[in-house]
């Protein structure tokens, strides 16, 4: 029985160190994260919004796998930051926003099915 439980604590502590925080979006953590060229992905959310909640529901654990390990994830809330909006030319609410190796690679607007967000998140 011991065994079995240090197993799970193993397990439950390994998967842990896998898991991506989601950021408050703040330009100068943005543009530290940008010059390391490692992936980031903005998500532009409003918490009024049930596509911007159904693509938590779907990214938070899928960002947990190790294969996402390096990704840098900031949320920019739709309702109160306009200027940020206006800096990423985004007009909706439920957007994605992936960069790699510092440049903007693709956008997303409301997808929310778990083939389509991998596939957007999962770089070559």
């Amino acid at each position: 029985m011991k065994k079995i439980l240090v197993f799970l604590a193993t397990l439950f502590i390994s998967f842990q160190a896998f898991a991506v925080d989601f950021k408050p979006f703040e330009q100068a953590a943005f543009d530290s994260a940008i010059k390391t060229h490692k992936p980031v992905l903005i998500d532009v959310y409003a918490d009024w919004c049930p596509t911007c909640k159904r693509q938590l529901r779907v990214l938070e654990p899928m960002l947990k796998e190790e294969k996402f390990k390096e990704y840098t994830v900031f949320k920019v809330d739709y309702d109160e930051q306009k200027e940020v909006l206006k800096n990423f030319k985004v007009t909706r609410q439920s957007t994605l926003i992936l960069f790699n190796e510092g440049k903007e690679v693709r956008r997303s607007i409301a997808e929310t099915s778990e083939d389509g967000l991998r596939r957007f998140i999962t770089l070559p």
